[in-house]
């Protein structure tokens, strides 16, 4: 019997209790909000809907497919179904012309169609939210130079005696539309990068550099602790929004299933998920340009899980997530790094690279050896696939070529600036111009308007239905022309 196994472990932990569950020989029950450690042990759902207990054969993403053709079948859900399905066919290809070359993002994008499959399921919830449009970002948005990160020693009277290092030299800059996932075990350094790029914590050498206009969204679970429980939502929001009117701000709260008397109640006696559900709220509604997200899954629920994966799939900003939840890194990143042994390892692969090649080093094949043992064996092997050293370089070298990648940035800068100005305004016709040709789709699919008093109206109705879809074809081939010159200038 195991109820959440996986909250708190990491990632490595999750995939050889994944591996020993697979070989047990008996009979196994778990609760889990971990859809794809589901699908990789169970073969049979219970589903728990309005106090009734329905079985589904097969594992989680079966249950999903069944559940969601039993949700076509009701017709209140079918219009919020084609309105979902139209969005996320419209940001996967969109997608499509942007991530094209790694592995990772061939994943995302199977992730994005995967969920546009189930779109009925989703219409059917109770909770979805998205991300407002980011505030304007400057490039890159956050530079560490040389920094190691870690925490200062203080003696008993909080004077500091000393430093501890978690990860050494970190040279790390973060662009426009970097979508990145942390890997590594817990204790390697995850959330301590994190805080750092945050701002919370203090880089103990080295340099960080902020761009002008950064606008950071951070969730950790510390954020969600720190939530005054005598107050109220409408309280937190109106701490950070004074000026605006309170019927605005109890409407974006009900926005996230703060309703009614709820919306002034203290939040002490909420649960964890709806406690996690506000720091997510008020996050969304400043408008960062740069989101932290440090297991932003904890205590939620699959379906506020989901609210967030769609919600971060379409974020427009630029992302940086530490999670366990496979689900999540695979729809919402497209490139990882490894935290390990003090330092950042690019890993050129998706999740089930990574997933092989933890196999191969870490977890190596020790049969029922516990994760603590497979590691200490595997380490002489990890030593030796340690990564070449750095060559050093002087100060006047480092500041030479610093000053040629600023010249190189500005440059590529001014290049890119013009093109992605057109997309801004392609986009926002494009989205008027779908607008238009869904209001006009609805009256179209009025029996009424077949009538013949209405033939006029139709007529102009049919017409008007061309010209946008005619219109509509011009500008994706336009902004699919400016996203190749894009993607060719920081080729």
């Amino acid at each position: 019997l195991l109820d959440e196994p996986t909250n708190h472990l990491d990632l490595d932990a999750i995939i050889w209790l994944e591996d020993w569950l697979k070989r047990y020989p008996g009979t196994l029950i778990i609760i889990s909000h971990d859809r794809d450690f589901l699908d990789e042990i169970v073969n049979v759902i219970v589903h728990i809907d309005d106090r009734k207990l329905k079985r589904y054969g097969g594992n989680y993403s079966s249950f999903e497919r069944q559940r969601a053709a039993q949700m076509v079948l009701q017709a209140s859900a079918i219009e919020k179904q084609n309105r979902q399905r139209a969005h996320l066919e419209s940001f996967i290809n969109r997608f499509k012309a942007q991530a094209t070359k790694a592995r990772q993002a061939q994943s995302r994008i199977k992730a994005l169609s995967r969920m546009e499959e189930l779109a009925p399921l989703r219409a059917a919830a109770e909770f979805s939210f998205e991300f407002r449009e980011p505030l304007a970002a400057p490039n890159p948005l956050l530079v560490l130079d040389g920094v190691d990160a870690g925490y200062p020693l203080l003696d008993e009277h909080g004077d500091k005696v000393g430093a501890k290092t978690i990860v050494n030299h970190i040279d790390f800059s973060l662009t426009i539309g970097q979508r990145i996932g942390l890997l590594g075990v817990n204790g390697a350094g995850k959330s301590t990068l994190i805080k750092t790029v945050a701002g919370e914590l203090k880089p103990l050498t080295g340099e960080a550099t902020i761009g002008k206009g950064l606008s950071i969204g951070y969730f950790a679970q510390h954020q969600v602790e720190m939530l005054r429980h005598d107050e109220s939502p409408l309280w937190h929001l109106a701490k950070i929004a004074p000026t605006v009117r309170e019927q605005e701000l109890r409407n974006f709260l009900g926005s996230f299933n703060f309703p009614g008397e709820m919306v002034t109640s203290p939040i002490k006696p909420f649960s964890g998920g709806e406690k996690a559900r506000l720091a997510l709220a008020l996050i969304v509604w400043q408008r960062p340009n740069l989101l932290l997200l440090d297991e932003p899954t904890n205590h939620l629920d699959l379906e506020t899980r989901e609210a967030l994966t769609m919600a971060l799939a379409q974020f427009e900003g630029t992302l940086v997530v530490v999670s366990h939840d496979r689900h999540l890194l695979r729809a919402t990143t497209d490139q990882f790094i490894i935290v390990a042994d003090g330092r950042l390892q690019p890993f050129d692969g998706d999740l089930d690279d990574y997933k092989d090649w933890l196999f191969k080093t870490k977890l190596g094949k020790g049969g029922d050896a516990l994760p603590g043992q497979a590691a200490k064996a595997a380490q002489p092997a990890a030593k030796a696939s340690a990564p070449a050293p750095v060559v050093t370089v002087s100060p006047a070298e480092r500041k030479e070529q610093k000053r040629v990648e600023a010249e190189e940035r500005q440059r590529m800068a001014a290049q890119r600036k013009p093109l992605e100005n057109r997309v801004k305004r392609i986009d926002e016709q494009m989205a008027k111009l779908s607008a238009k040709k869904a209001t006009i789709d609805a009256e179209l699919l009025d029996p009424a308007i077949y009538e013949a008093e209405n033939k006029d109206r139709l007529k102009t109705l049919v017409a008007d239905q061309a010209f946008a879809v005619r219109d509509l074809e011009a500008l994706e081939v336009e902004w699919l022309e400016l996203q190749e010159q894009l993607e060719a200038l920081t080729a």
